[in-house]
């Protein structure tokens, strides 16, 4: 685990902007996703962090944490489902094929949860008759776990916006995916999803709920995008949490959820700009970001060197330039 002081310096020196001049992509600046060459992308994972569908802030490491924790993911479920990824040439790069995404997110639960609007607990409290077209028994309290685990289907976020609830009858009903493919895909999300909580299980954790996004690459259904990283999943301290969901208290939890709660804590909801994050918030999940990846891979985390800014990710232009397949 790095230490206080080595995660103090590094709130001044965040990866926040790439510039990608030397692999022929002129675009600057929040560069997650951009064109390389025809069937291939560039994936920069910097140090923002979103929540609410609005950048909150940077948090140090976030873009390598999470960059590096998706690729050891990615090797430990290519059986149940391939993945997009042709190298990781950079701490925070991923070149990956390109893709046809899916037109919605496949969100696995485990746990009735969460802050935002469209949470399943939201709704649920909210008296929102079979939310997500589920049907729950009464009386559940917040955080507690579900027998089996469900699926909430959501839109994809347009900018500015927010991912829109869908039940699985209305994902049909509207065409969005074929019949046969989302079956192909509801089973592969649940098969990631035991696995991922088999190996969070190991780790002591508890992996709460997670989303996934899905894409056919040559017709075959694949993973297009991160997995269970503290960003895409929730997880918390397997020790605990059922005494605090007992006892009405938050389960202690190392994904950005903790920001959430606190921008709620100061009556943020997602309208309008966030209020800044304090140093202590970012440092604080920062130490939890670490936790989760040391955890589940059971390595220690060491950031790499970056060049100093403008921040050129030479390594990709070397690996670019030998045509990588």
């Amino acid at each position: 685990m790095l230490t206080d002081a080595q995660l103090q310096a590094a709130l001044t020196q965040p990866l926040d902007t790439v510039d990608l001049s030397a692999f022929g992509v002129t675009a600057r600046g929040k560069v997650r996703d951009m064109a390389l060459s025809p069937g291939r992308r560039v994936l920069v994972t910097t140090d923002r962090l979103s929540a609410f569908d609005r950048v909150i802030g940077l948090i140090p490491y976030k873009g390598q944490l999470l960059n590096q924790l998706a690729a050891f993911w990615f090797e430990r479920t290519e059986d149940i489902l391939p993945n997009h990824v042709l190298a990781l040439p950079d701490p925070n790069v991923t070149v990956a094929r390109e893709a046809q995404p899916l037109p919605v997110e496949v969100v696995v639960r485990r746990h009735i949860t969460g802050v935002t609007s469209t949470s399943l607990w939201t709704l649920y409290k909210a008296g929102v008759p079979r939310p997500y077209g589920l049907t729950l028994p009464s009386g559940l309290r917040k955080n507690e776990r579900l027998d089996e685990p469900v699926i909430t289907p959501t839109t994809k976020a347009e900018a500015g916006g927010h991912d829109a609830p869908l039940s699985e009858a209305e994902l049909l009903q509207q065409g969005l995916v074929p019949p046969a493919l989302w079956a192909e895909a509801r089973d592969a999300a649940l098969r990631l999803f035991a696995r991922g909580e088999a190996l969070a299980a190991q780790a002591g954790l508890v992996l709460v709920d997670t989303k996934y996004e899905l894409g056919l690459l040559d017709g075959r259904l694949s993973v297009i995008d991160e997995i269970h990283t503290p960003d895409s999943s929730r997880y918390w301290l397997a020790e605990g949490w059922e005494r605090a969901v007992a006892e009405g208290r938050e389960p202690e939890g190392l994904d950005k959820e903790y920001v959430r709660r606190w921008l709620a804590s100061v009556g943020y909801t997602g309208d309008g700009p966030p209020p800044p994050l304090p140093d202590a918030v970012r440092l604080e999940l920062s130490r939890r970001y670490l936790q989760a990846f040391e955890g589940l891979t059971g390595r220690t985390f060491e950031p790499a060197a970056l060049p100093a800014a403008p921040r050129i990710l030479h390594n990709l232009a070397a690996w670019s330039a030998k045509g990588a397949s």
